[in-house]
């Protein structure tokens, strides 16, 4: 999802006065039954889903299902809540740093709770959801536990870690009041250029298949109940190719990939893009799907007549709803139709024809609401489309269980940030660590060493925990609670003798082990692309600066990267003596540490092939040329993690071979591609594969 980029604080739902009596519901209807009669269908907890969508259905006017279609944004409505009863709004959602203050789990609860009476004033009493980011944690609320982002734990390539990952942050979510989250990025990322990059767990379609079970730990694995307090309506996003557009594609503002097109063949669309969408609706029942700002454009039919997923018909309602089978609802983006071509009234009938049904419109809901209404009388949308939309987003509501339980349910909330979770997520960083190189066993360390930290990123957790936090775009510095690297280093090593340098200015004499730790700096989106805002892939000028100046001044030398994508280092790897990809490990920086320290064994591989340069991009396992600097898949094992499963041992000796240059040309390749059909449960093809790198 956008936020705060597009946002159009100008047409904020004040214009719900002016809709008058176009929406006025008859106050002689306001009850829906009689005192004394039998409640209706639609509220009895008894009755079939099907039975109590159809009931409500019809009972409903076109100004309350048109409501139902809409989603505003939480700072529309703050200050004037009845909006919502006016407008009988759906949905409400927190755009990224949209938040109640105080931004504690209580302030959070009592926001949805008196939103939620609001909708509950309505004719028919229909309870709204709330929806929110929570792409590696609950984010936006400061306090709750942080994971890695997804290029991490598609690292760990541990489905069961996920699946707990994302149980953890539906109890904290829901504890909160939320009940909808825009996660889990099912998107394959096919460029590292792109400023989205961390919030894919991998370039591979059957990795990121392989991770959907973050889907089953925010709803569970029971569709029609998502009622518990520990359960959420997980969101996979975004549908369709949003990781495999094409570099200097965009036209959004100064992003250079992010929201562009797609060129690609349909046979390679479905096998790369659409593949994780067939297995989150068929395998695991996501209840919601949010399309992609990008395009596509068929090379069957000749490039250059891209067409906007928002309007993509063909894919949404005939690939999605009809050949996978999806009955959730699909929320748009954030203002997502307003890229479609033509006035607002074609780009909300283009949206609506073409499937979306719940559409996100954070400060023009009210503009969309009488546009969609004018588009339905004058027969431009069908009714029928509309009572699919509104019947689809009835079901995931009555799934919820918000009909009988709609305040949030507090049971949980003295859970959020807790020692328990947080020990999960401390795992879940020592599992997405990825060791790529470990020249004479420089890793793990005795804790008993002198210890030289240099480096912003050792001490900064806002850096650590990257975009999507507390803010859209993330800040540096003390964002949130939690551990620094550095004061992982502490913890988990009392007895070393620890200096730190945030620029390797202090003096090194009588160190025996120097820890730089480079990377990036916050970022989400667009914001992100290589080539804005002065973002690259390469280190900046300061920490190629601290790395060659403690290495050729301490004799071991160990390099951490704290980044949202692989980095270019190429030509300072020979300086180092341990690299390890860190990635974006958010609130819980002693899990680094761990595996310092041999705590906890190297077990991490590359979700993303590593680039020697730029340039090299995009590179991807399965390319016809593939020369990384380190391939799909890799990552050097410690202690009993070289053990494994029956693949394992074979793995090692490979990475032996290719690290002392035994292995023959091509070796590279054969790696990946061997992680590639590991993945695609083919062993007897991945041990061939690496036997092939032994030479």
């Amino acid at each position: 999802m956008t936020t705060p980029v597009r946002r159009r604080r100008n047409s904020v739902l004040a214009a719900a006065a002016l809709l008058g009596s176009l929406l006025a519901v008859p106050a002689a209807s306001a009850a829906p039954a009689a005192p004394g009669a039998a409640p209706p269908t639609y509220l009895d907890a008894a009755a079939p889903i099907p039975e109590r969508v159809a009931d409500l259905l019809g009972r409903m006017t076109l100004a309350e299902k048109i409501g139902q279609m809409t989603q505003a944004e939480r700072g529309a409505v703050a200050n004037d809540p009845s909006q919502i009863t006016t407008l009988a709004l759906g949905s409400i959602l927190s755009g990224g740093g949209s938040t109640p203050t105080p931004n504690t789990a209580q302030a959070w609860a009592d926001m949805v709770d008196r939103f939620q009476q609001a909708a509950l004033n309505t004719r028919l009493h229909i309870p709204l959801i709330y929806g929110v980011d929570s792409v590696h944690g609950h984010g936006n609320l400061v306090g709750a536990t942080v994971f890695p982002h997804n290029i991490g734990l598609g690292a760990t390539r541990d489905p069961d870690l996920v699946r707990q990952v994302e149980a953890i942050t539906a109890q904290e979510t829901r504890a909160s009041g939320p009940q909808q989250v825009f996660a889990a990025c099912v998107c394959v990322a096919r460029d590292d250029r792109w400023g989205r990059t961390y919030e894919s767990f991998g370039e591979d379609p059957a990795l990121v298949v392989s991770m959907e079970t973050a889907l089953d730990g925010f709803q569970g694995t029971d569709p029609n109940d998502l009622s518990g307090p520990n359960r959420v309506l997980a969101t996979a996003k975004h549908y369709a190719g949003d990781g495999d557009t094409e570099y200097g594609s965009s036209t959004s503002g100064n992003y250079r990939i992010d929201q562009g097109v797609t060129v690609t063949s349909r046979p390679d669309f479905a096998r790369l893009d659409l593949a994780p969408y067939e297995a989150a609706v068929r395998q695991h029942h996501v209840g919601s799907v949010m399309p992609s700002f990008s395009s596509v454009d068929w090379t069957e039919d000749g490039v250059g007549n891209p067409v906007k997923m928002h309007a993509q018909t063909d894919l949404i309602t005939g690939t999605l709803k009809g050949q996978f089978g999806f009955d959730g609802f699909l929320v748009s983006d954030w203002e997502g139709i307003h890229q479609l071509p033509g006035d607002f009234a074609a780009q909300v009938r283009a949206g609506v024809n073409a499937g979306t049904d719940m559409f996100m419109e954070p400060f023009s809901a009210a503009s969309f609401i009488s546009t969609l209404t004018a588009e339905v009388n004058a027969g431009r949308v069908p009714m029928a489309r509309v009572n699919d939309a509104v019947s689809r987003i009835l079901t995931v509501k009555f799934r919820l269980g918000l009909f009988e339980h709609p305040m949030t349910d507090r049971t949980n909330i003295g859970a959020v940030g807790s020692a328990d979770h947080r020990t999960v997520a401390r795992r879940a960083v020592a599992e997405s660590q990825v060791l790529l190189k470990n020249a004479g066993n420089a890793l793990p360390l005795t804790g008993r060493e002198r210890i030289y930290v240099a480096g912003v990123n050792a001490d900064n957790i806002g850096n650590q925990a990257g975009g999507w936090t507390v803010t859209w775009q993330g800040l540096s510095g003390n964002t949130i609670p939690g551990t620094t690297i550095l004061g992982g280093i502490r913890q988990v090593a009392p007895r070393a003798r620890v200096t730190y340098s945030a620029d390797a200015s202090a003096p090194m004499t009588g160190n025996t082990v120097g820890i730089v730790v480079v990377g990036e700096t916050p970022y989400a989106e667009g914001m992100g692309d290589s080539g804005v805002n002065g973002h690259s892939l390469a280190l900046s000028a300061t920490d190629r600066s601290n790395v060659s100046r403690v290495c050729a001044a301490i004799a071991k030398c160990v390099v951490l990267t704290v980044s949202g994508r692989p980095v270019i280092l190429t030509d300072l790897v020979p300086q180092i003596d341990a690299l390890v990809a860190s990635w974006l490990p958010g609130s819980e920086g002693a899990g680094v540490a761990d595996v310092l320290f041999g705590r906890r064994p190297f077990t991490g591989q590359l979700s993303q092939s590593w680039p020697t340069s730029e340039a090299q991009e995009p590179i991807n396992v399965g390319d016809a040329t593939y020369a990384p600097l380190f391939p799909f898949g890799w990552g050097l094992r410690t202690g009993s993690a070289a053990r494994g499963d029956l693949l394992t041992p074979l793995r090692v000796r490979a990475q032996a071979a290719m690290v002392s240059g035994r292995a023959p040309a091509g070796a590279a390749s054969w790696f990946a591609l061997a992680d590639q059909a590991r993945l695609r449960h083919e062993p007897i093809t991945a041990a061939a594969l690496l036997v092939r790198c032994l030479g």
